[in-house]
């Protein structure tokens, strides 16, 4: 039996990952080692640990690793910690395979962590670009730690090789989140009323916010500039909360501060993937500047307003509107998003990130790659010259 060690640290990655590990627990040969870490430890973020144990999966281990601090020296404190917790984990089971998935730094933890025992380690959406975010530096870092590589795009999985890695390591697979839409029970208005506790009397704004790392100095003007922008909004808005990044705390704060006064305003801590595909499925636009809005939404035809420099480099369907963090700016292209023509323009539009069939290519890679010296021995691999 292989064991696959999965590592999850925040309900963003979690909902990717769950199409593959219901994959994984579908093979018999298979062992899932599912070690949850970060966010998912926290009661401020929703301790969403519960969320996975309630959707049947055994948490094999956990990590606790983040300070209470969103800091740049709480955050570089947290990864020390996170490294040397996954060390212990890994003394006690070492997995054949461990999987880690994006950028965020307690999923670089457990890849840097993983080097010394010699543990093969594979990659989801890697290649990718996020100019404003130091998500970028450690999403080629873990990228140049990992061993098999599952981009989400053929653009994405070029650029792992120019980074060195060797063309046989690379599965271009799609997007694994978007293995939901086959199977997903959507909820409808009324379900998400109840459910959550929303008051939709029209399709909603979903609103999802976090804080550009590159820009962190600047987030209490940033997240000012957007609210600002939504002033004038009178159908429904809802907010998701931020992710636990340098100056996250400064926009929960203000988020707060908007819904206490505004009627039309609500924020949910944790959505779960049903509940937000199903108010993508509703919602009149997506405005901010999460990653969602550049993978998953166009799964929907959905307008997005994407806000500032945290999404730059990406690869984006049509329904993506670019927008400078200004209120002029973004409320400029709300109105391009949620008119007519706008809408009638994504007709026939293609999600860039496939059709959702990853899970099934990225588990039978995991399944049948031999764990022999030339996986765990890496070469460089040279581009030719032009």
């Amino acid at each position: 039996m292989r064991t696959i060690g999965v590592v999850t640290v925040a309900r963003s990655d979690y909902g990717i990952y769950i199409p593959v590990l219901r994959e994984i627990q579908r093979w018999p040969e298979l062992k899932l080692h599912l070690i949850a870490a970060g966010m998912h430890l926290s009661p401020e973020f929703g301790m969403t640990v519960k969320l996975i144990r309630g959707d049947g999966f055994e948490v094999g281990d956990s990590i606790e690793m983040l300070l209470s601090s969103d800091s740049p020296g709480g955050v570089a404190k947290s990864m020390g910690f996170g490294t040397a917790a996954y060390a212990e984990s890994f003394s006690r089971v070492r997995p054949d395979v461990l999987v880690v998935l994006g950028d965020r730094f307690e999923m670089h933890a457990a890849a840097l962590a993983a080097l010394p025992f010699k543990i093969p380690v594979a990659h989801i959406h890697g290649g990718e670009l996020t100019f404003g975010a130091i998500d970028d530096a450690l999403r080629h870092s873990i990228t140049k730690l990992s061993h098999l590589h599952f981009p989400s795009t053929q653009e994405y999985g070029q650029r792992v090789i120019q980074m060195g890695e060797e063309p046989w390591r690379v599965t271009v697979t799609g997007a694994p989140g978007l293995d939901h839409l086959a199977t997903l029970e959507f909820l409808d208005r009324e379900g998400l009323e109840r459910q959550f506790g929303l008051r939709l009397d029209g399709p909603p704004l979903l609103c999802t916010f976090h804080p550009v790392t590159l820009e962190f100095e600047d987030t209490e003007r940033q997240i000012g500039e957007l609210l600002t922008a939504l002033e004038p909004e009178r159908g429904p808005i809802v907010f998701t909360m931020p992710n636990a990044d340098t100056s996250g705390r400064t926009v929960m704060r203000r988020v707060r501060e908007f819904v206490e006064r505004r009627a039309n305003a609500q924020y949910v801590e944790n959505l779960g993937t049903q509940g937000y595909f199903s108010l993508m499925k509703i919602a009149s636009a997506m405005v901010g500047n999460s990653s969602s809005g550049i993978v998953e939404a166009a799964s929907f035809r959905l307008p997005v307003v994407n806000v500032g420099n945290r999404q730059a480099g990406r690869v984006r369907g049509r329904n993506v509107i670019d927008a400078e963090n200004s209120r002029e700016k973004i409320a400029q292209a709300l109105r391009v998003a949620r008119s007519e023509e706008f809408r009638a323009s994504l007709e026939g539009l293609e999600n860039p990130y496939g059709c959702g069939r990853a899970s099934a290519a990225i588990v039978a890679r995991l399944r049948q790659e031999p764990l022999t010296d030339r996986l765990l021995i890496k070469h460089f691999h040279d581009q030719e010259r032009a």
